[in-house]
């Protein structure tokens, strides 16, 4: 499933994106925020069918060795032990996450110079070469070896951004997220070939759907309401001058403290100040943290703050 925090994060492009059109319907632009999460979904299930490729494409270079007309002795005895990697295996045979590939129709086809790259990269790299020459077998190894190229190899490569960027608008800033969520799913395996590795949906339920649609259309309604809130609180400030994307972070975080009254407004506080970092400068950053404090602060002395069950935590 995606996380609430790459949720939040689409929520913020997608609000951004209607105000800065200034032409955009509320309905057109909340199915263009559930088209850029489903998406990402499918970079998700596109990571592990990497992985795959990358096994398939060892496996090829494998056998095209062993029919040259004058095979050397390491031509007709490889080391199979990537091609064969038990957890890669698990992928390969995995029903349910081949019937996602099939629906959402996943594949690296079109890109047989980038699977080359990375295969290439990958023979060269140091985990590579210290996997093969371990001496036992085991599914645990096997683990770490997806895991390292996963994380070292993928996550990292700038020949696959480029791609990426070519496929799809939607990817720039997701393959850090996506690269973290097939990371949780791998790290459930224990091996155990009765519990397959557990593949995320695209919503973990209704309530993240509802989540992300509440957000967006209340941060788009109460726009002027939240910006005239923060600038109440930034009179050494002109509010047209602070960068736009800094104030709708904050709009944001307000919107999520007042309609959601399950979240802790600590959590909320401290996701748009992680987001902040991100999208924004250092100073920014900062700046957000205090402007939105005081914000907070208001809100909690007009009695505007209500939180039931766990988001009672922290609150005072």
């Amino acid at each position: 499933m995606i996380s609430r925090r790459l949720l939040r994060i689409k929520v913020l492009q997608a609000a951004y994106a209607y105000f800065k059109s200034g032409n955009s319907s509320l309905d057109k632009s909340e199915k263009e925020l559930f088209f850029s999460i489903g998406k990402t979904y499918e970079l998700y299930l596109s990571i592990f069918k990497l992985i795959i490729e990358l096994a398939r494409y060892a496996g090829a270079r494998i056998e095209l060795a062993r029919e040259k007309l004058s095979p050397s002795y390491q031509d007709l005895n490889p080391n199979t032990r990537f091609r064969d990697n038990q957890l890669i295996t698990h992928l390969v045979n995995h029903e349910s996450l081949n019937n996602l590939f099939k629906k959402h129709k996943i594949s690296w086809d079109n890109n047989p110079e980038l699977i080359r790259n990375l295969y290439k990269q990958l023979i060269e790299s140091e985990f590579y070469l210290s996997y093969l020459e371990e001496k036992e077998l085991s599914w645990q190894s096997d683990k770490k070896m997806v895991l390292q190229l996963l994380n070292d190899l993928i996550l990292v490569s700038e020949p696959l951004e480029q791609v990426l960027e070519e496929r799809s608008i939607y990817w720039n800033d997701d393959l850090e997220f996506t690269v973290l969520m097939v990371d949780k799913s791998l790290k459930k395996y224990n091996g155990n070939k009765g519990t397959p590795v557990p593949i995320g949906t695209l919503f973990k339920d209704d309530e993240d759907r509802r989540f992300v649609k509440n957000i967006f259309r209340n941060v788009v309604l109460h726009h002027e309401e939240y910006e005239k809130m923060i600038d109440h609180h930034t009179r050494n400030w002109d509010i047209e001058r602070i960068a736009f994307m800094d104030v709708l972070i904050m709009e944001l975080a307000v919107a999520e403290i007042l309609i959601n009254d399950s979240i802790p407004t600590r959590v909320s506080f401290n996701e748009y100040i992680e987001i902040a970092k991100f999208y924004s400068t250092e100073k920014s950053s900062n700046f957000i943290n205090g402007i939105l404090d005081k914000v907070i602060q208001q809100l909690k002395d007009d009695n505007r703050i209500i939180k039931r069950g766990r988001g009672l935590i922290g609150e005072s």
